[in-house]
C-alpha cells in the first residue's frame, strides 16, 4: 500500500488554521486512516510507518495545546480606567493581568482575623448591609430622640431603612439565635464582620465607609477582666508580639461599663505624630460589658448571664500592622499600592 505520511501531514497542517475547533484535527479522517493501515502492513514496514504516524500525531497535539494556551493568556486590564481604554493597551507590562491578581489586603487580613477567633472558640456570621431601626437603635438601648437617630447623622433610605453605622446592630440577632448554647451550659461566642457607614470627615485615619468586626460573648460570671484578656490575646496573636495597650472609660448606650481600647502608635513610637494626633496612642476599638437592657431585649436574664462586646475597624488594624500612613490607600485602587500585597 503506497501512502505517503509526509503528504498527509502537509494536508492536515494546511487545514489547521481554518478549523474553528482546533482539536478536530486529531479526529480527522486522514489520521484515522493512517492508524487503521498499521496492522495490515508487513512487520518490517509496520514499525517505521507507525513511528511516522505517531510523530505526526504528536506534532498536531502540540499545535492544539499551543493554540489553547494562547487562548488562556489573559488580557491585561487596568481596573482604574474606563472600560474602552482597555481595548487598545500600549503599556500592557505596566498593568495587572487577571492571572496575576491578588486578594485585597483587607480581605486577606480578615481571613487571618477570623482564623484567630476560630481558634479562640468563636464562630462567625456576616453583618447586614442594610438594617432596620430596631436592630440599629432600639435593641441597643438607644433612647428615643438620641442624635444618632437623626438622618443627618446616619445614612437612611426614604423607607427609614438604615445603612448600619456599626456591626453592633447584629448583637440582638446573634444572642437570640444562640440562646440554646446557654441552656446547654455553654457560652455564646461570635464575631461579626461587615461594612459600616458613617457621616464622617475623611482624613488619614477616618473614612465614611469601612470594615468592622464585632465580638459578642455571653455566659455566666463574665466580667471586664475576661474582655481585656480576650482582646489582648487576639491582638498579640495578630501582631505577633507583646503590646503596649491602655483602656479608658467611655460611653456607649449598649455597654456598661464602656471602654476605649488603644495601642501605642507604630509610626512614632509614642513620641506623637499627625497619625495619632500627637497622643502617642491610636484608639483601636470600643468595648464594654453588654448592658442589661440589651440582654433583656434579646430575652436573656441579666441577673443570670452577663457578657461583653467589642468592635474594631479592620481598616485601622491593617493600617497599623503594615505601617500604612493613610487609611484611604486601602480603597484608592492605586496599583502601585496594591502590588505590595500581591
Amino acid at each position: 500500500m503506497n501512502i505517503d505520511v509526509e503528504n498527509i501531514s502537509e494536508v492536515l497542517l494546511s487545514r489547521f488554521d481554518g478549523l474553528d475547533n482546533k482539536a478536530d484535527i486529531l479526529k480527522s479522517r486522514e489520521l484515522k486512516t493512517l492508524y487503521s493501515i498499521i496492522p495490515s502492513l508487513p512487520e518490517a514496514e509496520r514499525a517505521i510507518f507507525g513511528k511516522k504516524v505517531n510523530e505526526l500525531t504528536l506534532k498536531l497535539k502540540e499545535l492544539v495545546e499551543k493554540h489553547q494556551q494562547k487562548l488562556e493568556v489573559p488580557e491585561p486590564i487596568d481596573i482604574t480606567a474606563p472600560f474602552d481604554i482597555n481595548q487598545n493597551l500600549t503599556n500592557a507590562n505596566q498593568l495587572l493581568t487577571s492571572d496575576n491578581g491578588s486578594q485585597h489586603p483587607l480581605m486577606r487580613e480578615l481571613d487571618i482575623v477570623l482564623d484567630i477567633f476560630y481558634r479562640m472558640g468563636f464562630s462567625a456570621i456576616e453583618s447586614r448591609i442594610i438594617d432596620d431601626d430596631f436592630h440599629m437603635f432600639g435593641s441597643l438601648n438607644f433612647p428615643e430622640g438620641h442624635p444618632a437617630r437623626d438622618d443627618y447623622d446616619t445614612f437612611m433610605t426614604k423607607d427609614k431603612l438604615i445603612a448600619p453605622a456599626h456591626t453592633s446592630s447584629m448583637q440582638n440577632r446573634v444572642i437570640q439565635q444562640n440562646k440554646s448554647e446557654l441552656e446547654h451550659g455553654k457560652a455564646i461566642a461570635c464575631v461579626i464582620p461587615g461594612v459600616v457607614f458613617r457621616n464622617e470627615d475623611v482624613d488619614s485615619r477616618h473614612d465614611h465607609t469601612f470594615y468592622q468586626v464585632e465580638g459578642v460573648y455571653v455566659g455566666k460570671n463574665i466580667n471586664a477582666g475576661n474582655l481585656m484578656a480576650t482582646l489582648r490575646t487576639f491582638l498579640e496573636e495578630y501582631f505577633g508580639r507583646q503590646l503596649d495597650i491602655k483602656s479608658q472609660p467611655f460611653y456607649f448606650p449598649f455597654t456598661e461599663p464602656s471602654f476605649e481600647f488603644a495601642l501605642s502608635c507604630p509610626f512614632c513610637d509614642k513620641k506623637g505624630c499627625s497619625v495619632c494626633s500627637y497622643s502617642g496612642f491610636i484608639e483601636l476599638l470600643g468595648c464594654g460589658m453588654i448592658h442589661p437592657n440589651v440582654l433583656t431585649q434579646a430575652e436573656i436574664d441579666p441577673d443570670v448571664y452577663s457578657g461583653f462586646a467589642f468592635g474594631f475597624g479592620l481598616d485601622r488594624l491593617v493600617m497599623m500592622k503594615y505601617d500604612i500612613e493613610d487609611v484611604r490607600n486601602l480603597k484608592s485602587s492605586k496599583l502601585e499600592f496594591l502590588r505590595q500585597f500581591s
